[in-house]
Order: structure tokens, then sequence, then C-alpha cells
């Protein structure tokens, strides 16, 4: 539990954690005020790392940005590249054959799998344990081979297309998600919650720790299994369903305890309603194209166009701005991760620093998406 603190500043010293410092993921600075262990008071820093994603979308046309988009969050890249194509989709009233949208969901569920299993590895890390790591390696590592055979890349995608995908699945693929489905099955209750999740250590460290309200998620802006684990049932697939997610039975996982553990648990649970998804995808799948027919230029009507898809850290909003150009007049994104390290400082205010160390992990940062 956290204890308050009263500052003395005669005893306080300043800390800081990072940009190199093993604890934090990505090149993240966190400037901390220490009275002996306790934390007095926190406060991230932004911007080692920018590279004006934003800016460049503006310099280029609608398809050159496209690569830029698994730049930002390399863990779930194939979201970031569904999110852009359905914003273009939408200023440029491009129809997506349906198969075209059943793959974009089989792969982006496969590729939010990979994220959470490579989350909870480095979690787990930090934690002080490495055998789990290996084991959730070993299963991303099945995924990583699948959406190689079909995109050509195995971290930073550049697989979706205005009007469709770059490339058809076919048998081959097929057969080894549903392989990767049985077998990663097979081990998720003997090697991830008997050995992790039932782990008296790893309950002490993340139990009754790091608790964020429902009136901190709302005034920080926090989504995505951050705002799931204090309570708030909202993910953008169900409560503003866009590509073919209706067409799908899966439970979005909440709990309500507000702590580490809930934020653990929301995400475990994920992963089995991503291979709901992706196992209900496969039996539908519909024949037909892959891609649209679409100009090789876009050129969108002048508007203001606003989408937004669930990614493996929360809510990723495209507000796009066009004048009738090649290129987009404005982009600003709605970075899921910037919101939820936002409300970092205020709960880790009185925490020992260790628990807080504990509790950066829970909130699953990617800096680079922040630090567009």
């Amino acid at each position: 539990m956290t204890v308050p603190v009263a500052p003395r500043h005669d005893e306080t010293f300043v800390l800081n954690v990072g940009p190199q410092h093993p604890a934090t993921h990505g090149v993240l600075r966190v400037k901390m005020t220490m009275d002996g262990e306790y934390i007095v008071k926190a406060e991230p820093v932004l911007g080692y790392i920018h590279r004006m994603h934003e800016k460049l979308a503006e310099a280029g046309s609608y398809a050159q940005f496209m690569p830029n988009t698994a730049r930002m969050d390399y863990l779930h890249a194939l979201a970031f590249n569904h999110g852009w194509a359905l914003a273009v989709e939408k200023a440029a009233g491009i129809e997506v054959p349906e198969r075209a949208e059943y793959i974009r969901v089989i792969t982006v569920e496969l590729n939010r799998i990979a994220s959470h299993l490579l989350w909870w590895a480095a979690f787990l890390l930090d934690l002080g344990g490495f055998t789990p790591l290996l084991y959730a390696f070993d299963d991303r590592e099945q995924i990583i081979d699948l959406l190689e055979r079909i995109t050509g890349s195995r971290l930073t995608y550049c697989y979706m297309r205005f009007g469709g995908v770059y490339n058809d699945i076919d048998d081959e693929f097929i057969t080894g998600t549903r392989a990767f489905i049985k077998r990663l099955r097979s081990r998720w209750q003997r090697m991830y919650h008997d050995l992790v999740t039932g782990n008296i250590i790893l309950i002490k460290r993340i139990k009754d720790i790091g608790f964020i309200s429902q009136e901190q998620c709302r005034r920080y802006g926090a989504t995505g299994p951050v705002a799931r684990g204090s309570g708030i049932n909202y993910d953008v697939r169900k409560n503003e369903a866009y590509s073919v997610y209706s067409e799908f039975d899966f439970d979005i996982p909440v709990y309500n305890e507000c702590d580490s553990m809930a934020r653990y648990m929301v995400r475990m649970d994920e992963v089995e309603q991503s291979l709901r998804i992706i196992e209900q995808a496969l039996d539908k799948l519909p024949e037909g194209p892959v891609m649209a027919k679409v100009p090789k230029v876009l050129k969108p009507e002048a508007g203001y166009y606003y989408s937004a898809v669930e990614t493996a850290r929360g809510a990723l909003g495209h507000r796009l701005v066009c004048t009738g150009d090649k290129n987009p007049y404005k982009l600003k994104l709605r970075s899921p991760t910037f919101c939820n390290l936002s409300l970092f400082g205020e709960v880790a205010e009185g925490m020992l620093l260790a628990d807080a160390l504990a509790f950066m992990g829970s909130l699953d940062l990617v800096i680079p998406e922040i630090d567009r």
C-alpha cells in the first residue's frame, strides 16, 4: 500500500531514473524527488527520441506515411497500420473488401498477443524473474514467424494498404495460425498462470500496488488495460466498432481492483479473447479480393476526419485535416501511452521506489509512441 509522505526539503534528494536505467522501457527519464526510499514527487521527462512523425505525415503523401506508423508503437505496429488506413479510407471514401478486413483483424490480433507476451516477459524481468521471458519469447516467436511469412517483416510492419492489405493469406498461414492457437492454449495455464500468476512473490509485488481510481483514469484520459483494470468497461472494438469486429463474439476483461494486479489480469485475459477472435475470423473467412481499386495518388476531399482503433495499450485516435491536396494538411495522433503515463506522477507520490517501478511496468509503456 502507498504511504503518504510529507516533503521534508532538508532531507530529500533527487534521483534520476533513466534515460538509460534498465528498469525503464524505452528512452524515458523520471526525475524522482526522494525522502529515503519514499517518493515525494515523480516527474516523467520526455523528448529524448522525438522524431516529429506528425509533421512528416504532412510533408509527404498519404501512402508515404504508412511505414512511419510502425515506428511509433513497434510492439503493436499492425494496429497503427490499421488506424492510419482506416482514417485515410474514411476521408477518401474507400470501400475495403470483406476478406481484407478479416485478414486485418487476424493479423492485428496476432500482433496484440505478441505485444502482450513481450510486456509480460519484460514486466517479470523488471521484477527479477528471468525464466518466464524464455517461455513468452518461445511463443511470441511462433507469431513473428507467421506474420513474417505474409508481411515480409518481423517487427515494424507496413502491411496495410488503403483499400485492403499488401498480401493475401494462404492455407499454410491458416494452418500455422490454428496450430499456434492450439499450442498457446495448451501452455497457457501451466506455464503462465501456474508458474507466474499464482506465484506468491508476484502477488506480493503487485497486488494493492499502484491504485488508479476511475476518476483519475477519466481525468488523464487513460484507456486500454489501464482503464479496464480500474473497472471502466471501454474498448474501441466494442464501443465504437470498426472494421469487422462487430461480427465476432468476444468479451472485454474488466477488473475493479484498480491495482497493478488488475492490469496484469486484464492483459492475460485479453490474450485469450484475441485467440477467440482469430479463431472465429478464420472460420468465417470469406473468399474474394484483398484490395479495392484505389487511385495511385489519393486526394481526399477537404474536411476534418477522425477515426480510432484499440491498440494493445489503449485507444489510438487519428485527427486528420484534408484540403484536397495529395498531402495531409494536418495530422494529430491521440496517443494512448501518453495519457497512461501522465497519471504516473500523481499515483507514484508516496510509494516506495521498488513499488513505483513495479507500478510503471504495469502501465505497459512504449515510449516511441509518446515521443513521436
